[in-house]
């Protein structure tokens, strides 16, 4: 901990200065209000604990030079108004204590701060007869998958499935289509309405979630050469938070259907 007094100004100023990595685990100590994180690049996890006794009044202070995509806040027998659920870039967040009530309230920053598009890997889709994404964090609300180039060795529909804990395979509502027709389906969302082998794709899907676990999907594709553009949108209802995806190269499961071209990535917020 670093303590700086400036007579002229009143200002007393303790601050501490942390080089963390993934999966830290950081407490306040006492008489500590600002916290500087800078790690040597994106940190996955992390967890900050507000001092167990602050006096009425007390500000805490945090920033990190690097995102850090799913915080964990605890207060530490008090409450947190606002929690931060990541922390994105050179963008600090401050509280203030009311010892009546026992809460930290955000005064400087905005709440929650899940404001960032966060990025996942890009996958390639050349192989396999799946691609998945898990670890999402439990906060978000919006995932856009993005397919570039994405061909497939055969003419059925890709699909696009979601779950919490493991991938659901029944209960989804929806369809996808062209001016030339429709294709529904309950075990996943359809992305696609035609599909001709060694056509490249190109398009997204967005997931968007209204709360209770609830989630809708909309999307757009289109080849590139006779695959007619298609549109797609449903909704699915999980047990749980949203923690993985996966997109299948046929929404009939047959094992044959493979990825042959192209990537697969997501940005979720």
């Amino acid at each position: 901990m670093t303590i700086s007094i400036n007579g002229t100004n009143g200002l007393i100023q303790a601050y501490d200065y942390q080089v963390l990595t993934t999966g830290f685990s950081y407490t306040f100590a006492a008489g500590t209000q600002v916290l500087v994180i800078n790690p040597a690049g994106t940190l996955a996890t992390g967890t900050i604990t507000m001092p167990a006794a602050p006096s009425d009044g007390m500000t805490i202070t945090v920033e990190s030079t690097q995102q850090v995509t799913a915080l964990t806040m605890s207060g530490n027998g008090g409450t947190i108004v606002g929690a931060a659920v990541q922390l994105i870039p050179n963008q600090p967040l401050s509280w203030v204590y009311r010892s009546t009530g026992t809460t930290w309230y955000p005064f400087f920053g905005g709440a929650g701060r899940a404001t960032a598009l966060v990025s996942g890997t890009s996958q390639a889709s050349t192989s396999g007869t799946s691609v998945s994404f898990t670890s999402i964090p439990s906060w978000v609300k919006r995932i856009t998958i993005m397919f570039n180039g994405v061909s497939t060795n055969s003419t059925n529909i890709m699909q696009l499935q979601i779950g919490s804990g493991s991938i659901d395979i029944t209960g989804y509502s929806g369809s996808s289509g062209t001016r030339g027709g429709d294709s529904f389906n309950s075990t996943g969302f359809n992305l696609n309405r035609t599909q001709t082998a060694a056509v490249n794709g190109y398009g997204m899907a967005v997931l968007t979630t209204l709360g209770s676990n609830i989630w809708v999907q909309s999307g757009i594709w289109a080849g590139s050469a006779t695959d007619a553009p298609s549109f797609s949108a449903g909704g699915k209802t999980l047990s749980g938070a949203l923690d993985q995806l996966r997109i299948i190269a046929s929404a009939t499961g047959s094992p044959s259907d493979t990825f042959d071209a192209g990537s697969i990535n997501i940005l979720y917020e």
